[in-house]
């Protein structure tokens, strides 16, 4: 197992595309007015099932890839994007995590109803920092204290007590991991609480580098964040699993 470090914790946070390939966990946001908890099984790079708790089928998702438009001297065309197991490997430390990610690969998928999922299973926005002008890399988004080897679940994680800097990058501004001033004034213009946040409590687990918890230190809402429990990693997972098999009538589920 890799020794922690604040590097080392960064790093953990770059590499989960790379450290497993099926997860099947619960999820809960600890927030008054959160969404209720849900179980998932998700294999990469493009599946993703999602029930409520007693088992009732919430969402089957078969995500594509990503595509963006390439000009040449004859024209423009579109491109997708390969998925992070089939581009270039990313560079690795002696350790095995990450040390850099490669460009042009097709990150952020399967999605369940916002970015804040995309970021709990790939939490990348702890690792790098961005200018929020130019969007390239400028430094560590987080300062971080308190580092320590934890239990969450039964699984080994690192949790560190984390501040985030002028370059913290979220993947989507309107949800992300770590809810900053600076944040919402880029997104909406100003701010949008009375109070943020002084600090946040953060838990990666060391196997797959997804984050499994975060909570608020301070602010209006103390504790607040999410908790996610994983029950499998790498268990086989048949396309069976991620059909729809409810009926549909005039484009409704009955």
């Amino acid at each position: 197992m890799p020794t922690l470090s604040a590097d080392a914790f960064a790093a953990l946070a770059r590499s989960s595309p790379w450290r497993w390939t099926t997860l099947r966990f619960t999820d809960r946001r600890t927030r008054s007015g959160g969404r209720i908890p849900v179980r998932a099984w998700l294999r990469r790079p493009d599946a993703l099932r999602v029930e409520t708790p007693d088992g009732e089928l919430l969402q089957v998702v078969r995500e594509r890839r990503s595509d963006v438009g390439v000009l040449t001297l004859g024209g423009g065309r579109t491109v997708s994007l390969p998925w992070p197991t089939e581009g270039e490997p990313p560079a690795t430390r002696p350790d095995g995590l990450v040390a850099e990610r490669p460009d042009g690969l097709s990150y952020d998928a399967p999605m369940y109803q916002d970015y804040f999922w995309v970021a709990m299973l790939d939490p990348v926005e702890l690792a790098d920092g961005r200018d929020h002008d130019t969007g390239e890399a400028d430094g560590p988004p987080l300062l971080v204290d308190d580092l320590a080897e934890v239990d969450h679940g039964g699984r080994p994680a690192w949790e560190a007590v984390v501040r985030p800097t002028a370059v913290y990058e979220p993947r989507c501004a309107c949800c992300p991991l770590l809810r900053t001033r600076e944040i919402d004034i880029l997104e909406c213009g100003a701010p949008m609480l009375d109070a943020y946040p002084g600090a946040f409590r953060v838990r990666l687990d060391v196997g797959t580098g997804v984050c499994v918890r975060t909570q608020e230190i301070g602010g209006l809402t103390p504790g607040a964040g999410h908790e996610m429990l994983i029950e499998a990693v790498d268990e086989p997972m048949a396309d069976a699993l991620f059909r729809d098999h409810r009926r549909r009538r005039r484009g409704f589920f009955r």
